[in-house]
């Protein structure tokens, strides 16, 4: 497989400072050498974004800030994804935080619809990303991406790149959720979303919840973008991340969930964000974000 890495250190969508160092962090935790180490070629490594520092710009809109810089660099994202899969390469995408989604899913989006295929998004977050201007608590718009990417929310949002619906809802699959503020809960049911959150893995153990969302897939999409929030780990092994909640996913439960997924033949494109070396320790959570990536594309223990 020809593989194109896209590096967004883009920190404006999140409260919390550090995830623009991300990408560089997961780089140095050998991401290339990991990758054609399984026999991929890197096709491209680059940064497609130039961005100032969050410091000194302004925030704008309060329900939805940094919206100006945000956009511009999800458009320039969305572009590179699209030509990576229309030229038959596989995108993934560092981040960052998580409004980076808002490019990639745009990308894919326009590429899946010209080529007459159901997209379909596996999104591993503890958060669901699904709040609108009108929703926020906070006006961050890592929280109201996917929300927009399913045509809910800002015009500056929802039409993106292109007019309309990136992704229709019901071919959106949540794991691992674990914390929902009360308006983005409404509109995923409203959306008709599929979720299994902490408390279904619980319920029913981690296997049988990756063989319903095998057979979701198989059954709702064509091609598969995998949108993985580090957040979604248990702060025991990912510390490194921006808003890390308690009883979340094992790193083990995680890398199975990944190379489950690429046995599927379906996805297409990736994209791995929030880490943060500044809370990081001896940067274990971007080594992570490293396996989780191999095992995506392929990897095996034996």
């Amino acid at each position: 497989m020809n593989v194109s890495i896209f590096e967004m250190p883009l920190d404006f969508g999140a409260s919390r400072h550090g995830s623009d160092m991300g990408p560089s962090a997961i780089r140095l935790a050998g991401i290339r050498e990991k990758i054609e180490s399984l026999g991929h070629t890197i096709n491209s490594y680059m940064t497609p974004i130039s961005i100032n520092p969050q410091e000194y710009e302004s925030a704008g809109n309060p329900r939805a800030k940094y919206l100006e810089p945000i956009t511009k660099a999800c458009r320039t994202l969305a572009g590179e994804v699209y030509h990576t899969a229309e030229s038959g390469d596989f995108p993934l995408v560092l981040g960052g935080d998580h409004s980076i989604a808002l490019g990639s899913l745009a990308g894919m989006g326009r590429f899946a619809k010209e080529k007459h295929k159901r997209l379909g998004v596996l999104y591993v977050d503890a958060h669901g990303d699904f709040n609108t201007d009108e929703t926020s608590p906070s006006g961050n718009i890592h929280g109201e991406c996917l929300a927009a990417s399913c045509g809910y929310g800002l015009k500056e949002l929802t039409d993106l790149y292109y007019e309309g619906v990136k992704v229709e809802p019901q071919n959106v699959c949540f794991v691992g959720t674990r914390d929902l503020d009360s308006g983005e809960r409404e509109l995923m049911k409203k959306a008709g979303v599929t979720v299994f959150s902490m408390s279904d893995i619980e319920r029913h153990g981690f296997p049988a919840i990756v063989k319903k969302i095998i057979v979701f897939f198989k059954s709702h999409a064509d091609i598969v973008h995998v949108s993985f929030d580090m957040d979604v780990l248990d702060p025991m092994f990912a510390p490194g991340t921006g808003i890390p909640l308690p009883a979340g996913l094992t790193n083990r439960e995680a890398l199975l969930l990944m190379e489950e997924m690429a046995d599927t033949g379906l996805v297409r494109s990736a994209e791995i964000v929030e880490v943060n070396p500044v809370l990081d320790v001896r940067n274990q959570t971007a080594i992570l974000a490293v396996s989780l990536a191999a095992r995506l594309l392929g990897e095996k223990i034996y």
